[in-house]
């Protein structure tokens, strides 16, 4: 491993086996020329990316927001063993944010010595978890899980300041091989300094490693992502603080996001 400056960031480069169990969205097309286009999503867990041969990811929290910033609804939902497919029409030029966003609790505990978990909003933890769970941990958690789709002209990407998201100072659908893209890391709208980001680029299995790079942000939160062949890309960055929900004691934050990156 070694480390450099790049750019108000630091960069730290890897040679590491692939680990398990990784979330994505993979839409059937990142960009779309004019006109009215349908659109399908894979939503899956997988120990490769971006293949799905773990089980499907949950999609309970999905939206999908227009580039005129009103959430519309899947045309169609189907959840199979590997992965959950969704579709929706676009025809407004610009582009579409697609993400599953989870917000609420996370519990663990034995029962007889079995595995017990839960996730889901904080007023259903009193009849979810048993009172008298043992080696209970609870966590509150707000993860949020994306990808973009660009129909014409890219347009503005607006951050909902809340959670762990990533400002892209270089659109995704100006995402070039070879290249450099330049995104912020924030946290409730404000810049995450020294957070960590990393980033794996698609077609694992066909890899002995795993070939990721973890970028360091400067005070400003901005990173500038070095990119490789063209190609889907996976990037992945979290970071925990005290929680504020009971009977939480910490709050993890999660962020994922798929782009591609064209020749």
């Amino acid at each position: 491993m070694f480390l450099r400056s790049l750019a108000g960031a630091t960069l730290c480069l890897a040679m590491l086996p692939a680990a398990a169990h990784k979330n994505f969205l993979v839409p059937s097309s990142t960009t779309l020329a004019s006109g009215i286009h349908w659109v399908s999503v894979d939503a899956a867990r997988g120990n490769d990316l971006f293949y799905f041969n773990h089980n499907a990811m949950p999609v309970d929290g999905l939206q999908i927001v227009a580039p005129d910033g009103t959430h519309i609804e899947p045309a169609k939902l189907e959840r199979f063993r590997h992965r959950a497919v969704f579709e929706f029409q676009a025809s407004q030029a610009g582009t579409y944010r697609v993400a599953v966003v989870d917000h609420g609790l996370r519990a663990a505990w034995q029962d007889n010595g079995q595995n017990r978990r839960w996730m889901g909003p904080a007023e259903q933890y009193p009849q979810a978890v048993p009172r008298d769970a043992k080696e209970l941990r609870v966590f509150q958690i707000d993860n949020r899980i994306e990808t973009f789709v660009t129909l014409g002209a890219p347009s503005d990407l607006v951050p909902a300041n809340k959670g762990l998201e990533i400002d892209y100072l270089t659109h995704p659908a100006d995402w070039v091989a070879n290249g450099e893209a330049r995104v912020r890391l924030l946290l409730d709208g404000k810049p995450l300094a020294k957070g960590k980001l990393t980033v794996i680029r698609g077609a694992t299995r066909y890899r002995n490693v795993l070939e990721s790079a973890t970028y360091i942000a400067g005070d400003d939160g901005v990173m500038a992502v070095r990119t490789g062949p063209a190609g889907l890309y996976w990037m992945n960055a979290s970071t925990q603080r005290p929680a504020n929900m009971a009977p939480a004691k910490h709050h993890n934050l999660a962020y994922t996001a798929v782009v591609e990156v064209l020749e």
